[in-house]
């Protein structure tokens, strides 16, 4: 019997090959609003757009609780069926996890893939992963994921296959596939120890140099920073996870060397297997000196951006690292919040006020940059030279040792 787990592989194929029409399907409940699950299904559309579908409707609900077997209501479900019926819809995405029995019920009563955030979220790795650690980080997030599902996976192929010889998988069955699947997570996480050694190695032979690390929540700008601080070609897009292979480059300022390097995004909601497999990934953060906390301030929802990534960066135990707050896309802030019959004094009022209270807030050293178009770049370049200098003085104290 042959089995093809690379779950995120075979969806990205299908999502690429033509624009797929999903639908989102969101619950309200506990302390979330109306406006909070909107917010999460922007989200989880950017995600969709980013993994090639086209979102055409959302659906939500409010619910104390998910319900357990449906995670919608019966007749929010019919709803949903009989709207997916008339309209050509492919996919349909939920917001939250799904159970493998919710996932084989909700299919057999839509007829229609069921994908939820973390297994798109997945696909979106498989589809950017380039080296070999990416790929195997990503490859063992799927084998995590699946394994608790795999009940519901079996019942899903059953209903496929049919024929003699293929009624049923049987207990048995599926108790070998759990075995082979806890066999290949124990061979990845094997895989990745190997690879966190050679890379701890490499980090050894980079020196005594002061380490930068370009921290934030996904698409805020952290690559285009990266490359205008280091003059290099890393890759950039407006699209989630652009970047899943943290890059490192070294910089010289004014004769002042120091390496500095571009880390995977951060979201809500990230499923905790895959921050389990990128911890290797996030060594760059724990044994950088300082971070930059890169912002898009014209995002409607940068404030829980910043409590998402620094909630994680507490999960890492490196919250109390140095740290500095870059609030990128000014640009962006201004077009969507100033008048354009407002004089440039009034602007210039209302950005200092922005600061001020931007200061007040998080009390650490911040900037208003703008990547795009070069604004206050340079006040930026002036900072993180400072605050390099100031490391290798704390470091070296007793030197002369000129860079």
């Amino acid at each position: 019997m042959k089995n093809n787990w690379n779950i995120g592989e075979s969806t990205t194929k299908n999502l690429q090959t033509a624009p797929e029409q999903a639908i989102l399907v969101g619950v309200i409940h506990g302390e979330q609003t109306e406006q909070k699950i909107q917010e999460y299904l922007d989200e989880l559309e950017f995600l969709a757009q980013t993994a090639g579908a086209t979102t055409i409707k959302r659906f939500t609900q409010n619910l104390d609780h998910p319900d357990s077997r449906t995670y919608i209501r019966k007749g929010k479900l019919e709803e949903i069926q009989h709207y997916i019926e008339t309209h050509d819809i492919d996919l349909v995405i939920f917001d939250d996890d799904l159970t493998g029995k919710q996932t084989q019920i909700i299919e057999e009563q839509l007829k229609r893939k069921i994908v939820d955030r973390s297994s798109l979220i997945l696909d979106i790795f498989a589809l950017r992963a380039q080296t070999a650690q990416a790929k195997t980080q990503v490859e063992l997030a799927q084998m995590q994921y699946l394994l608790p599902r795999l009940r519901g996976l079996w019942t899903h192929l059953e209903r496929q296959r049919g024929g003699i010889g293929m009624r049923g998988p049987g207990e048995q069955e599926i108790e070998t596939d759990r075995r082979i699947i806890r066999d290949k997570i124990s061979y990845l996480k094997k895989k990745l120890e190997t690879i966190d050694r050679q890379n701890q190695t490499q980090r050894k032979n980079r020196g005594e140099l002061i380490r930068v690390a370009l921290v934030g929540y996904t698409n805020v700008g952290k690559s285009t920073l990266m490359n205008v601080l280091s003059k290099s070609e890393v890759f950039a897009e407006n699209k989630l996870f652009a970047t899943l292979d943290t890059t490192v480059r070294k910089v010289v300022l004014e004769q002042t060397p120091f390496l500095l390097s571009d880390t995977v995004g951060f979201i809500r909601k990230l499923p905790h297997h895959l921050v389990e497999s990128f911890k290797s990934t996030l060594d760059e953060v724990r044994e950088s000196d300082l971070l930059i906390h890169v912002i898009d301030i014209s995002h409607p929802q940068y404030e829980d951006h910043i409590a998402t990534v620094q909630q994680t960066l507490t999960e890492m135990g490196v919250q109390d690292k140095p740290m500095m707050l870059v609030f990128n896309k000014i640009d962006l802030y201004r077009e969507q919040y100033y008048d354009d019959y407002l004089d440039a004094d009034t602007k210039r009022e209302l950005e200092e006020d922005l600061l001020q209270r931007l200061n007040n807030r998080y009390e650490k050293e911040i900037l208003l940059v703008s990547a795009k178009t070069g604004e206050n770049l340079e006040a930026l370049r002036d900072t993180v030279l400072q605050r390099v200098k100031n490391l290798y003085q704390i470091r070296y104290p007793y030197t002369s040792k000129q860079w």
